[in-house]
């Protein structure tokens, strides 16, 4: 089987906040058309892994590179013209608008109309919400969450609202999605149901996923990345992360003898 194209890369990435070291010369490929776990005790230097990605957090060291081209200051708001999307683990959902709206925010880029037209409420602005409509439909369909369309968040199970941040993320048609801690809160049917999706997207995106779900991630991720202390101390097949002593250790508090290079 030949090898997947890689889609982001980060090399010798370095973050220090102070005199704290988030991230010390962490490299990464994340493959088209698969799923990267990555894992790692609190503080480890997950978030800000997501973060540095994100083009919220620059790094003191290191680069990162999409599909081959390096990104130099990249802001948030440029994910979606990259192909980048990210659901966060407070939801982020807008408490004001319905959950199709929210869902639509993240069809945006789709729309051709521009800020003038909405605002004026000119024909082909209608026009245009209503195909972002009917793509946001389409998406919360897919995931079982069609018939609360019209209800705000705040009205939803916590479940249902994560769906809802997920479609949302999903709207964007992204090249790669970050999925930061999609299983917290859910009940292990709910996480079941999330372990089938992840499967299937696959096929049309890669999948970087943080997780503490230990289970979930060794039951649909491709590759596992392990940090610590801002250090990457493993990588691999899920089953050769796990039988890492050094990941032992890392979450056990283990005292561990080993020399890896």
């Amino acid at each position: 089987m030949p090898t997947p194209p890689v889609l982001l890369q980060l090399r010798d990435v370095t973050v220090r906040f102070g005199g704290l070291t988030a991230l010390a010369g962490v490299s990464l490929d994340v493959p088209q058309g698969r799923v990267t776990g990555v894992i790692g005790p609190n503080g480890a230097g997950k978030t800000t892994l997501f973060n540095v990605v994100c083009g919220f957090v620059r790094p003191r060291a290191g680069e990162l590179r999409w599909r081959g081209d390096r990104l130099v200051r990249h802001r948030p708001h440029d994910l979606t013209r990259l192909g980048i999307a990210r659901t966060l683990q407070g939801l982020g959902l807008f408490p004001g608008l319905s959950a199709v709206r929210n869902v639509m925010v993240g069809a945006e880029r789709h729309a051709r109309a521009g800020f003038v037209s909405a605002l004026l409420a000119l024909p082909r602005s209608d026009r245009d919400e209503a195909a972002l409509r009917e793509r946001a439909l389409a998406l919360m369909t897919e995931l079982g969450i069609a018939d609360v369309a019209d209800r705000l968040p705040g009205e939803l199970p916590y479940g249902v609202q994560k769906r809802v941040a997920l479609a949302r993320a999903l709207a964007a048609e992204p090249d790669l999605l970050l999925l930061d801690e999609p299983a917290a809160g859910l009940s292990g049917t709910e996480i079941g149901e999330l372990a089938t999706l992840i499967r299937e997207l696959r096929e049309d995106m890669s999948v970087v996923l943080v997780e503490h779900h230990m289970d979930l991630v060794m039951e649909v991720c491709d590759d596992v990345v392990v940090l610590d202390f801002g250090r990457l101390i493993a990588q691999g097949h899920p089953d050769q992360v796990r039988g890492d002593p050094l990941v032992t250790a890392a979450y056990l508090g283990d005292v561990v003898e080993a020399d890896h290079a």
